[in-house]
């Protein structure tokens, strides 16, 4: 069960200096998710009683990133996301929490309550994370012993991941910069590649631009091959090194 020692009025202020610190030592998605799920487990879980975390952060035009409080168990998640639905599921659809206090009375989502129940969980409590923009999240506990509506369990919970969704949002911006900012300079080096591939053909053929830019399409397309690479085998054989630099490399 949740534990239900916390304290009502306990606002988990620490969570968000935890999340910081977890970042910083885990910029990887996954790495930093995981610490996040072992850290909501120890938290909220009961004394004496196995209670797991996993998260899942569905983010626009990203894979669905999500992590587990333990490694050894497989995540129940990736069976809701395979089919569509489940408390996770759900509660981040209607940005409300949902409690299954007895997985032996449940009846919706029968693939998933056969596998949770095989890995010996009783019951589930789905919390979603409240994140920016079209981002969504949310944390799910699976419990060995049945919960029951009101628990004082479950407010702390749902109080752990309110201070969670603060923590968790910062992140996934800082992230969103940091992939901004590689596919910026991906997409500078890819620009310069052509270019000199352009200029190459350009003085070799003594031909105009897009004549030399349309010679480098239609290899790439008769190839088969990504137009930078193509790009830079021509910058290759005429400079004789395979490296190409370029001024804003870090």
């Amino acid at each position: 069960m949740l534990n239900a020692g916390v304290p009502e009025n306990e606002d988990f202020a620490d969570v968000a200096l935890h999340i910081q610190e977890s970042f910083l030592q885990n910029p990887e998605v996954e790495a930093f998710l995981q610490d996040l799920a072992a850290y909501a487990a120890a938290r909220i879980g009961g004394q004496g009683h196995i209670c797991s975390c996993e998260i899942v952060v569905l983010r626009p035009k990203k894979p669905a990133a999500s992590a587990g409080s333990s490694c050894s168990s497989p995540l129940m998640s990736q069976l809701e996301l395979k089919h569509g639905d489940g408390p996770g599921t759900t509660a981040m659809r209607t940005a409300k929490t949902v409690l299954v206090p007895d997985l032996r009375r449940e009846e919706r989502w029968p693939e998933y309550v056969q596998a949770v129940q095989r890995q010996g969980f009783r019951s589930v409590l789905s919390i979603p994370a409240s994140l920016e923009g079209d981002s969504q999240g949310v944390l799910t506990f699976h419990c060995s012993q049945p919960l029951t509506f009101g628990s004082q369990g479950i407010g702390a919970a749902e109080a752990f991941v309110r201070q969670a969704s603060k923590g968790l949002g910062l992140a996934l911006r800082m992230l969103k910069l940091e992939e901004t900012r590689d596919g910026m300079s991906a997409a500078m080096q890819t620009r310069t590649v052509i270019d000199l591939a352009t200029g190459a053909i350009m003085a070799q053929n003594r031909c105009s631009q897009a004549t030399a830019f349309k010679l480098l399409r239609d290899a790439s397309s008769t190839r088969n091959m990504k137009l930078r690479d193509v790009a830079a085998a021509v910058v290759a054989s005429v400079a004789g090194a395979s490296d190409t630099f370029t001024y804003f490399d870090e």
